[in-house]
């Protein structure tokens, strides 16, 4: 009777680890979503934004050449700015939008241009490292979008942050 219990949980834990590592493969081979950055080659804050989406799953391309061009390209106003643009699905990111809220926006799909976090907000992903001391200001995610008629941008509240 003795021997039946360790044998028992040789043969329990040999299964666990069968069945994790047959998940392991499936998740080491999940693709990742691609996110196109655009950002400043001096920006510290943008790098810390890029590693925050990378550390949450999406594979990120940077391109070191400002952001200015490409937000008016993709039709977003100077008032939305901020330090850094993105592409994620079709969808534009402007600013340190929480990974959470790009997953959100990518699954539910809304006709828009995507998101913003206007200005830098201390406490947003990229600008919640350790010289803020944990300082977190509020701050709200927005979802951008135009009007087909008239081209005109408006946003409402995607996620508040409080």
């Amino acid at each position: 009777m003795h021997t039946f219990r360790p044998r028992r949980r040789q043969w329990m834990a040999a299964l666990a680890a069968g069945i994790a590592g047959a998940a392991l493969p499936a998740l080491a081979s999940a693709p990742k979503t691609a996110v196109e950055v655009w950002k400043d080659p001096s920006c510290g804050c943008c790098q810390d934004w890029v590693t925050h989406m990378e550390q949450n799953g999406f594979a990120v391309t940077v391109h070191e050449t400002g952001n200015a061009a490409v937000r008016a390209r993709l039709g977003l106003p100077t008032r939305l700015g901020s330090c850094h643009t993105a592409l994620a699905g079709g969808y534009l990111l402007e600013g340190h939008v929480p990974a959470a809220d790009v997953r959100k926006l990518l699954q539910q799909k809304p006709k828009a241009l995507g998101l913003a976090v206007p200005g830098m907000p201390v406490g947003s992903p990229g600008m919640d490292g350790p010289e803020y001391k944990g300082r977190k200001d509020p701050y709200d995610v927005l979802l951008v979008t135009r009007n087909l008629m008239n081209s005109d941008v408006s946003t409402r509240v995607f996620t508040s942050y409080r």
